[in-house]
């Protein structure tokens, strides 16, 4: 292990950082760390790129690729087949409805909205390396985890988290899954208004809107813009947002600023990494990915996003510095997924792409199926690129089920922008590329997946005109950054190809505790050797 520096927390001879900081730039590509490179600062991104370490070809090994699940991997090492988030939402037979993957109808809501607020890890199956550390402290250190979506503080905190705050109508609130009421100092921070009197100013470039020579012009109709404020041009008048001012203030980098500086709130009044047991805070910047959906990756909206980002970042290491001691603590950035560039903007460029509806999908195939079955119900569900069959019914009806997986595929196949057509139960027998089948078995759990698969060509997703999203095996979605910095880190570089779920026992191995119980991924032992 690298030579520890600081006073790092002692116990029994081994030594461990005071706290562990886990930082999720929810739709990060790993290209903007270089992109954008020549504008960040000396101190943010380019002090954990060139004083960390960085992991320069790190994916994701499943599918899809969304947000929950991007968080759930990362802090457990585990894939959607064994932890059991395969989406934000899937369709649960045994209650013939969406699901949502945090929702948890047992709990209420504290400090904000009441449907906001029943939330909770319950669908998670597995522990995190947040659990593992308290179980190996026997529970001294103390675990939070915070984030606009309730979805990317949830998870990565994991099931006996101390807390996880996310964000409502211009507060941070939790469920009581966690508490009965906020502290004190969490009321007085929402009473401080930020959101709301950020959203009575202006959004302009933090440099003349000249410089931003990485992007493309700043009026593309291919922008979907931000909810509630007309136009999608600088400078953006945020008071413009009305009713609407606390979503649309989601879509701002100054959402970002919010939730750093609430990060170092929690980090003072909870007095993380100030006892004898490593404390672990974990952080999702979501803005990053209200503003990518809306602008796309080569918008000058997310040119200055970042640059103002790398600002917060800095700033946030330097409260580390200053208030847990430089040498005192382990910080690791990742992103829970990429994202895919506009179609509008390929095509303007002559590079193949475009965009799909499923509900129209759905439309297509059940018509299909019952001109040539006389039976209108086959399929439940179309979400998260899978069919779900309507299994039950078919069987009532006394339909072939094979005869109708068979029609779905043809008809699928049909489309010019589907490559490929499985039936995830027999996805070792189908004839696919094993990067692919890899993928899909990592992500297919037999409890809450659907029972057909497809795969788009690449630079096409189900969506709209306007703006973009993310979900495909692609590296345009699944090639992230991942960076590790400070205590027991190595600095350095690897060019090998790594995997989100290298992060959690990457971490166990460095705080010497078990890694979390549905790991699957490996400790990249060049990080801290």
């Amino acid at each position: 292990m690298a030579q520890q520096t600081g006073n790092a927390v002692k116990n029994k001879g081994l030594q461990k950082p005071k706290l562990v900081v886990g930082i999720v730039v929810d739709q990060m590509r790993w290209d903007y760390l270089y992109r954008f490179y020549n504008r960040f600062g000396p101190a943010g991104f380019k002090r954990l790129l060139n004083q960390g370490f960085s992991c320069e070809n790190t994916f994701l090994p499943y599918l899809p690729t969304y947000t929950a699940v991007g968080h759930t991997c990362v802090y457990t090492g585990s894939v959607p087949a064994i932890h059991g988030i395969i989406g934000n939402n899937w369709y649960d037979r045994s209650l013939n409805r969406n699901m949502y993957c945090s929702e948890d109808t047992s709990v209420r809501a504290v400090g904000g909205a009441e449907k906001a607020g029943k939330m909770s890890p319950a669908n998670l199956l597995t522990t995190t390396i947040t659990d593992e550390l308290r179980l190996a402290s026997n529970f001294k250190s103390k675990v939070i985890g915070i984030a606009l979506k309730d979805r990317g503080a949830i998870f990565p905190a994991g099931h006996s988290a101390n807390a996880a705050y996310w964000y409502d109508n211009g507060n941070w609130m939790t469920s009581n899954y966690y508490m009965e009421e906020l502290p004190a100092w969490v009321n007085n921070y929402n009473a401080k208004q930020i959101p709301e009197k950020t959203m009575e100013g202006t959004w302009n470039t933090l440099y003349p809107i000249n410089t931003y020579t990485q992007s493309t012009a700043d009026d593309k109709t291919y922008e979907a813009g931000i909810t509630g404020i007309r136009g999608n041009t600088f400078p953006y008048h945020l008071d413009s947002a009305g009713k609407k001012k606390f979503e649309a203030f989601k879509c701002t980098p100054f959402a970002a600023n919010y939730t750093f500086d609430f990060a170092k709130a929690v980090i003072d009044n909870e007095k993380m990494g100030a006892t004898d047991a490593t404390d672990f805070l974990c952080v999702s910047i979501s803005s990053t990915d209200y503003a990518g959906h809306a602008f796309g990756p080569n918008s000058i909206e997310i040119e200055d996003t970042y640059l103002r980002l790398d600002q917060d970042i800095e700033n946030f290491l330097k409260f580390l510095d200053q208030k847990t001691g430089k040498g005192n603590y382990t910080v690791f950035l990742t992103a829970d997924h990429a994202v895919a560039h506009v179609p509008g903007f390929l095509r303007e460029n002559k590079i193949p792409a475009g965009f799909y509806s499923d509900s129209e999908l759905q439309m297509q195939l059940n018509e299909a199926i019952s001109r040539l079955t006389g039976f209108s119900q086959s399929i439940t569900k179309i979400m998260n690129y899978q069919v779900y069959l309507n299994n039950e019914g078919i069987e009532q009806a006394g339909q072939n089920r094979a005869h109708i997986v068979a029609i779905i595929k043809k008809e699928l196949l049909k489309k010019p922008f589907i490559s490929g057509v499985y039936e995830l139960p027999q996805i070792m027998n189908e004839t696919i590329a094993q990067p692919m089948r890899e993928r899909m078995i990592n992500g297919y759990n037999e409890k809450r997946s659907g029972d057909i698969q497809w795969l788009t060509l690449p630079g096409y997703f189900s969506g709209t005109a306007r703006g973009t999203t993310h979900g495909t095996w692609n590296a345009y979605d699944a090639h992230i950054p991942l960076l590790f910095y400070g205590w027991g880190i190595q600095p350095g570089k690897l060019n090998r190809e790594v995997y989100m779920t290298d992060i959690a026992p990457t971490i166990a191995a460095l705080l010497h505790i078990q890694m979390p119980n549905g790991t699957v991924g490996k400790v990249i032992e060049e990080v801290i050797k």
